[in-house]
């Protein structure tokens, strides 16, 4: 087996959490970085739960040597060898419900779910997306929004639904735009705003602070603002050690 080669059994060697533990399976396609800062998150006991499995559509993903180094389940489960995206997503299902899980994070995860497979996690899924949603749902949003002038940029942790990135929005982390970003400036910022707030909204997930309604998404069980709450691009530049005046 190479370096890059994952098992595709998923309870293999697989250890039993402690009686009450709340469970986590990451999905990811590609270098992890949203998953390392959960990992770290959860070193330090600020994640609220374990990451017990993370599961890839890519079998040379980056995330996973990152998920096996860390001592977590990591599983291949490459899209290319299903016939559609329904047998794909129903093969994912299978994987994950092995794994009993609490919450499932979506963490650079490149895949467009059926109905079937949002519907089956609908209230236990968070994804995290490059914007301050609802603008710039879907792809490219960093080259968009320098295109668009905006003063404004950030990014969303939001509960996964039937709408691409549509979902409630839970939690943005705001960064002012300068004359001087580019695609790859705001792609670094917006990165570091990313690892800070997600850890934070699944370890309220895991404690039951944070829920799905019908309603939209409620934090101690009072009902969020379309946008959610936010985090300042002043503070968030103050907890990333960042120049809040660039």
């Amino acid at each position: 087996m190479s370096g890059t080669d994952y098992p595709s059994d998923t309870i293999t060697d697989m250890s039993p959490e402690p009686v009450g533990a709340r469970r986590v399976v990451v999905l990811i396609s590609g270098s992890g970085s949203n998953l390392q800062a959960l990992i770290d998150a959860q070193t330090h006991d600020r994640l609220g739960g374990e990451i017990v499995a993370v599961i890839s559509n890519e079998h040379d993903a980056y995330g996973l040597k990152r998920a096996h180094e860390a001592g977590i389940e990591a599983v291949a489960l490459p899209h290319r060898e299903y016939d559609s995206r329904d047998a794909y997503d129903g093969a994912l299902i299978k994987v994950i419900e092995r794994h009993e899980p609490d919450l499932i994070v979506l963490a650079g995860f490149m895949r467009i779910l059926t109905p079937r497979f949002v519907q089956r996690f609908l209230g236990r899924m968070l994804n995290i997306h490059p914007s301050l949603l609802p603008a710039y749902q879907g792809l490219n949003t960093h080259a968009r929004a320098l295109a668009d002038g905006v003063a404004s940029h950030g990014c969303s942790v939001h509960f996964v639904t039937e709408e691409l990135d549509g979902g409630p929005v839970v939690l943005q982390a705001e960064l002012a735009v300068t004359a001087d970003d580019t695609v790859e400036t705001l792609k670094e910022k917006v990165h570091a705003r990313e690892h800070l707030i997600y850890p934070i909204a699944v370890q309220w997930c895991l404690e039951g602070r944070l829920q799905f309604s019908p309603e939209g998404a409620k934090m101690d069980g009072h009902l969020l603002p379309p946008h959610g709450m936010c985090l300042s691009h002043e503070d968030a530049a103050e907890e990333l050690d960042e120049d809040a005046e660039e």
